[in-house]
């Protein structure tokens, strides 16, 4: 028996990393997953089914209204119900670490699409289907560069400060529905990806990060998928508008 057994969940950026992460540990414990991503999650479907679970997937672009919508509605038709909207997917680790004079405004535009708008829309387009239910688990994905306004990234931070944000008012707002909003805030997470970073990818750059940690270790995504069943479980259910720090003891609150 899963702690998520009978729930469906909805997973951006399921295709790799820690979505990919999320979507197996989601499975395992019960739940039906639906798999978003701009393009296949073949290797995680894979991996999932090869496990026992149930899962579907489905191209979508979370900042695309229409496409949520029709993955909201690809959800409830293979599943029957829609419990947790984990908002994982997010433009991290192809944004360029440099000053501001430096960064396009078009750069500017699209983080914040992709990271602010792209929640917006998910948690939009999911709310009707869990307030049918009188019940529902959303998980958002913050960043530890928000709460130490980490530079040469000002867009990728104002646009996670934004999650944050987002978090606590649509907490407030879809309480009273039986809604549970909060959000996870990780550090440097070193996932394939991120590995091929300029900077953030360095060994000296991880070895700072490391440097900060309590827990003096390189941070990888299983280590968040613990906190992230919690925040979609029962176990989490008088919890909201919270922002859970998962980062090894860097930063302190």
């Amino acid at each position: 028996m899963g702690v998520l057994d009978g729930k469906t969940a909805v997973v951006t950026g399921a295709g790799q990393g820690i979505g990919s992460v999320f979507a197996r540990r989601l499975a395992a414990e019960g739940a039906s997953v639906v798999l978003c991503d701009l393009v296949a999650c073949a290797t995680t479907l894979e991996a999932i089914r090869r496990s026992g679970g149930r899962a579907v997937d489905v191209a979508a672009d979370v900042t695309d209204q229409r496409s949520v919508a029709g993955l909201m509605e690809a959800a409830v038709s293979a599943f029957g119900r829609l419990d947790i909207l984990i908002n994982n997917a997010a433009i991290a680790s192809a944004v360029e670490m440099k000053p501001i004079h430096e960064i396009s405004s078009e750069e500017w535009t699209r983080v914040m699409e992709v990271n602010v708008r792209g929640v917006f829309e998910c948690i939009k387009a999911a709310v009707p289907r869990m307030r049918a239910n009188g019940y529902g688990k959303i998980v958002n994905m913050g960043s530890g560069t928000f709460l130490k306004g980490t530079p040469m990234l000002p867009h990728y931070v104002a646009s996670k400060g934004a999650v944050v944000g987002m978090t606590r008012s649509f907490a407030r707002e879809l309480g009273e529905h039986g809604i549970r909003v909060n959000c996870i805030s990780p550090g440097l997470v070193m996932t394939d990806a991120m590995r091929g970073h300029a900077v953030m990818g360095s060994a000296e750059f991880a070895q700072g990060n490391i440097k900060s940690r309590a827990i003096g270790r390189e941070q990888v995504p299983e280590d968040l998928a613990g906190a992230m069943i919690f925040l979609s479980s029962p176990q989490s259910d008088f919890i909201t508008g919270q922002t859970l720090v998962v980062d090894g003891g860097s930063f302190m609150h």
